[in-house]
């Protein structure tokens, strides 16, 4: 979880009557949390509770003679070979942060799976967003080859939620 993040979560707790909000991901727990009174998370309850498990500290990097230098040729196309694969598939994404569900309840049948065949304004998924249920529409036509997000997963605005064909 980045600063950005943070930022926007501050942004749905003022623009909500929320007085606490608490997230927990792998490797990070964060809460938020203001006084009942105030309007303003800036505001917030001594002390604030940040925490963040201590990772393994990175290896220092071995000197490497230059002579045995690998060329950086092989590595700057993996990047280029994923922009291709990219390109050919349309991408619906996040329009909002919020957890991703498939479908509409937990027994039902999730709207799409790998392999469906989706029109222009048909339902996707739902984002629930401060305890609002959003339907999330194809943009456009295709099919489904790749469900990006786990049932219950929190997603990030803009992150990739299908790729069609």
């Amino acid at each position: 979880m980045n600063v950005k993040e943070i930022k926007t979560l501050v942004g749905i707790m003022e623009d909500s009557s929320l007085t606490a909000l608490e997230i927990e991901v792998p490797d990070l727990k964060l809460r938020l949390e203001r006084s009942a009174g105030t309007g303003s998370v800036a505001e917030v309850l001594q002390p604030p509770v940040y925490s963040v498990p201590a990772a393994a500290p990175a290896p220092a990097p071995e000197a490497v003679p230059a002579a045995s230098a690998a060329p950086v040729q092989p590595a700057a196309a993996e990047p280029q070979a994923a922009a291709r694969e990219n390109a050919f598939y349309k991408e619906i994404k996040a329009p909002m942060v919020g957890v991703f569900y498939t479908s509409s309840a937990p027994e039902a049948e999730p709207y799409v799976t790998k392999g469906t065949q989706v029109k222009k304004g048909d339902v996707v998924c739902i984002i629930e967003a401060m305890k609002l249920m959003n339907e999330i529409a194809a943009e456009e036509e295709g099919q489904i080859v790749e469900v990006c997000v786990q049932n219950g997963q929190i997603v990030e605005y803009g992150q990739t939620l299908f790729k069609l064909s």
